[in-house]
């Protein structure tokens, strides 16, 4: 890995996987926190289409729109200074047509400043994703459980768990690295299928997302990691802090010092000097 001041490229995660090394990625969608995740040192950040239940409040990721990923992507680059950006193209962005997907794809990268963009999808998007690499932007593949299709697939349930689907998933993993993709992120599977994926597609970073420990790198939903997921996390997301008590614990103290007249307190106010007090309120009170 390079200095770890200068920006992650392609290369230096390719190097990761070559080297063994676990490559880490984080999902999330606002400034504050990109800053954080680059300084924590993450490799890659999505911003994921997972902003429409996770910020937008919508019932799952169909509603997402390309202006409003334009919108937070372009919020994170600002922050992330180091990591690899990667963006998420949303639904019905891609699927009208090769033409749609390059010029979605380029507003990511033009107007946002992501430095790869994902697509979900197996062997029916091969030629939006080669003609998107071939237009010079990094694609990021995502295959197992498409949370786009989630009305086709009848819910968030596990992928790859007999042996045809399991076959058909690594055919689309291995259509979609020789169409160009530079990564891909497997999502709910069986570990075996993500540890085949990652060892026999060479040329492919295979991203785990809930896809078992031997992948080349793990994804983790931000909110998830900190406990400010409103409503069900996945049984692949791991909590690591409860944000959610921490923030509603503040807001509460708030309310009562408020109530209670407790705050502000002197040293939360801009003082002047008594005599201009006096003064300024003896010219307010002159008006009519």
């Amino acid at each position: 890995m390079t200095h770890k001041d200068s920006k992650v490229t392609i290369g230096d995660l390719r190097l990761k996987k070559q080297q063994g090394k676990k490559i880490t990625r984080v999902v999330l969608w606002d400034y504050p926190m990109a800053c954080i995740a680059d300084r924590a040192g993450v490799d890659m950040i999505l911003v994921g289409d997972s902003v429409g239940m996770c910020i937008l409040g919508y019932p799952n990721t169909l509603p997402v729109t390309m202006d409003e990923m334009v919108h937070h992507c372009k919020a994170v680059t600002r922050g992330a200074v180091r990591s690899f950006v990667v963006g998420d193209l949303p639904f019905m962005s891609y699927e009208t047509g090769v033409g749609d997907a390059v010029r979605n794809a380029g507003r990511l990268v033009k107007e946002a400043g992501v430095d790869a963009v994902k697509i979900e999808g197996g062997t029916y998007i091969r030629e939006a994703v080669q003609a998107i690499s071939q237009s010079g932007i990094p694609v990021h593949g995502h295959i197992g459980l498409t949370p786009q299709k989630i009305k086709q697939l009848g819910g968030f349930k596990t992928q790859g768990k007999t042996i045809e689907s399991a076959v058909e998933l690594f055919n689309e993993a291995k259509i979609l690295s020789e169409a160009g993709c530079f990564a891909i992120t497997v999502e709910c599977v069986p570990p075996i299928v993500g540890k085949l994926m990652s060892e026999r597609l060479p040329d492919t970073i295979i991203i785990s997302a809930g896809a078992g420990p031997y992948c080349d790198g793990q994804s983790a939903n931000l909110h998830d990691m900190i406990g400010l997921t409103q409503g069900k996390t996945p049984k692949f997301s791991k909590q690591y802090a409860d944000v959610n008590s921490i923030v509603e614990s503040c807001i509460k103290s708030y309310s009562n010092e408020t109530e209670h007249s407790e705050f502000p307190a002197t040293e939360h106010c801009y003082e002047i000097e008594e005599e201009l007090s006096t003064r300024i309120e003896d010219a307010i009170g002159k008006i009519k």
